[in-house]
Formats: C-alpha cells, sequence, structure tokens
C-alpha cells in the first residue's frame, strides 16, 4: 500500500478502490502541537477501536460519516474525503482554552452545548474563527457550514447519551468534515479519547488525553475505562 500522508497521529494509505482509503492508527502520543510526544505500545489499537464502535454509533442515529468498516486492530476503512481545514468545537463543560480565554470557571456547566471553530494550523495554534472567517477564507464551502453546525451537535447530543450511560461526562470533542466521492459532507478523520475530553461522573477523573499533556495517570489506563464503557452499554 502506498502512504499518502502521515499525521501525529495516523497515517492514510490508498487501496486499489481510489474513492476508499485506510486508516492506521499509531501508537503515538502528542500534545501542544507536538511540542510534547511519547510512544505509549497499544494506543494505536484502542484508538481504532474506541473510533470504530463510535462511528458505528453514529450511523445508526443518521450521522454521515466516513467510516466503513474496522479492518483490524488498527486499520479502518473509509470513504476518501476532501477534508475541510476547520476543527468544529462542542463544548458542555468548561475547561481547557476557553478558560483561559474567557475567564469561566473550570467545570462550568454551560446551559446548552457551546459551538466553536477554529482553523486546523498548527503553525498558528489553531486560531479560533467565526462563520465570516471560513467562508472569506475559503475554508469550507458557505453552504456547508450550516450542515456542519447541525451535525456537530447531532453528534453531541448522541454521544452524550451513550457516554452517559456508562457513567462518563462528555466534557466537549472536536469535528472534522469533508467531502465525500458521492458529494455529501460527513464527519472524517477519528473519535477517540485523543479528540474528547470524558470525566468520570463520580469522581471528576479525566480518562481522556489530558492524562497525556498534564501527566495526570497512565493514558491506556483512561482509554482502556472509555472502552469498556462502550462495550458495558
Amino acid at each position: 500500500m502506498r502512504k499518502l500522508y502521515e499525521g501525529k497521529a495516523k497515517i492514510v494509505y490508498e487501496t486499489e478502490d481510489p474513492n476508499k482509503v485506510i486508516l492506521f492508527f499509531k501508537d503515538t502520543a502528542s500534545a501542544f502541537d507536538g511540542v510534547k510526544k511519547a510512544e505509549i505500545k497499544g494506543k494505536g489499537e484502542l484508538n481504532n477501536t474506541i473510533s470504530s464502535i463510535l462511528f458505528e454509533v453514529l450511523e445508526k442515529r443518521g450521522v454521515k460519516t466516513h467510516y466503513i468498516r474496522k479492518l483490524s486492530e488498527r486499520e479502518m476503512l473509509v470513504w476518501r474525503a476532501e477534508r475541510f481545514p476547520v476543527e468544529v468545537v462542542v463544548r458542555n463543560v468548561a475547561t481547557g482554552s476557553i478558560v483561559k480565554r474567557l475567564g469561566i470557571k473550570e467545570g462550568t456547566k454551560f446551559k446548552r452545548p457551546l459551538l466553536e471553530f477554529f482553523m486546523k494550523d498548527d503553525k498558528l495554534h489553531d486560531p479560533m474563527v467565526c462563520e465570516e472567517h471560513i467562508t472569506l477564507l475559503g475554508l469550507a464551502p458557505e453552504d456547508a457550514i450550516p450542515l456542519m453546525k447541525e451535525t456537530a451537535l447531532k453528534v453531541n447530543e448522541v454521544l452524550r447519551e451513550v457516554f452517559s450511560k456508562g457513567g462518563i461526562i462528555l466534557v466537549d470533542f472536536k469535528l472534522e468534515f469533508g467531502r465525500l466521492p458521492d458529494g455529501s459532507v460527513a464527519v472524517v478523520d477519528e473519535i477517540t479519547p485523543d479528540t474528547m475530553r470524558l470525566w468520570d461522573e463520580k469522581t471528576g477523573e479525566k480518562l481522556d488525553k489530558d492524562r497525556f499533556r498534564f501527566d495526570l495517570g497512565d493514558l491506556l489506563e483512561g482509554y482502556k475505562r472509555v472502552l469498556d464503557s462502550l462495550r458495558g452499554s
């Protein structure tokens, strides 16, 4: 297989079908725009399994994604997509950058989900952008923006329900979108503890990549607990 692209957490390989690609999940953990890195054996398998489960749940609930099927412990078959360089972030509880930007108290629960856009650019540290920026800079088609917002909020609704059954709070998450070969706009990339913040409902313990970012405990232990909660629900 020819490698098409390698990112911080995944490698994309071509297949015999030009409309399909394989995502290979690496064991690399990274934070702070790649400044902090480590190889954690088993991380790739956990993320591939978690993402596959969540994509399947979303597809069943009517959310369009690039997911086709899980191929192996580390590989996922997906539709090839023209990715938009925009991250859509949905927040249910205040933590991370919004606490620093707006002075909101850590752990504040929002009355309704808060949706934000960020431009994907490590060199610029993924700056926050508004819908006008997205349109004028050509980051995504103007007619796709309402769909991206609607879909992100639907994903939030579904995932909050799924994680709640396992005693986990969905604090926030980011999504990426792209255009599939059939012309439709769909959720792409991955949905894992790398791209979400997940807290234990009873103890508040962080079960996501913040464990690696801030040395809060064993990363694999947190991810395994997330996977166990999904299998149990």
